[in-house]
């Protein structure tokens, strides 16, 4: 990416986790945090890295509640953020943190003694 990709995929992310978390009134939609925004060179697609707390079912409605509710997202992120087009929203679960999460498990077990040895 270039610098000015990383800068506006910054100020989409502050935006974002503002929009979703203050504006947003879609019952679907739990507790959502915008963990990264990846934006296209071309400024044209930006894929949403998001983690909802909850079970695999809530987190299936949130998805779907963000992804109805993409064009009055979009509409915002144009309003507070002057480009000439407002990229294209691409929301995805960000599966790092309950990878890391699962490496920490596995490195606490290999930590605990065994009893019966």
């Amino acid at each position: 990416m270039t610098m000015r990709s990383n800068r506006v995929a910054e100020q989409m992310k502050k935006e974002l986790s503002d929009i979703i978390s203050r504006k947003l009134k879609d019952p679907r939609v739990g507790f959502v945090t915008v963990t990264d925004v990846e934006v296209t060179g071309d400024l044209q697609q930006a894929t949403v890295y998001i983690s909802v707390l909850g079970d695999e079912k809530k987190q299936e409605e949130t998805l779907l509640g963000l992804s109805k509710s993409k064009g009055y997202i979009r509409s915002e992120i144009g309003q507070r953020i002057r480009l000439r087009k407002t990229p294209e929203l691409l929301f995805e679960f960000d599966t790092s943190v309950a990878y890391g999460s699962r490496i920490d498990s596995l490195l606490r077990d290999l930590q605990e003694p065994k009893d019966d040895q």
